[in-house]
């Protein structure tokens, strides 16, 4: 690795979602992917999404999230479970810590933020 090559890659974007300006970044780290999704220009709440190593069909691992900050919900397991699994497919099965803030969480507005997601792609 050269001295001008960033050790650490990250790219950011900003999109509007239904009407909402939503920032998302993506920094690969060794060990982790991490992610933040905001509406409020804050990381928000903490989810850490891993594989399940337990899971006994390779091609379709589970994954396991656990709030590691902020308000632990149903819904939050959900939102991270959609924008983040794929993530860590792609990754080689690195697990995943994802910062949400999110003013709309619809289905339609996960869609979305997942795309943005994959336009700041570093693994």
């Amino acid at each position: 690795m050269s001295s001008t090559e960033s050790i650490i890659r990250s790219r950011q974007t900003e999109k509007e979602v239904n009407g909402i300006s939503t920032q998302v970044v993506c920094t690969e780290f060794s060990n982790y992917i991490f992610i933040v999704v905001t509406q409020y220009g804050k990381i928000g709440t903490l989810i850490s999404v891993t594989p399940d190593s337990k899971s006994n069909d390779i091609s379709t691992p589970a994954f396991s999230t656990k709030v590691l900050l902020g308000k632990d919900e149903p819904l939050t397991h959900v939102c991270a479970k959609n924008l983040a699994t794929f993530v860590s497919q792609e990754a080689s099965n690195r697990p995943v810590l994802l910062g949400l803030a999110l003013k709309d969480s619809s289905i339609d507005a996960i869609k979305q933020m997942k795309e943005i997601i994959k336009t700041c792609k570093v693994w």
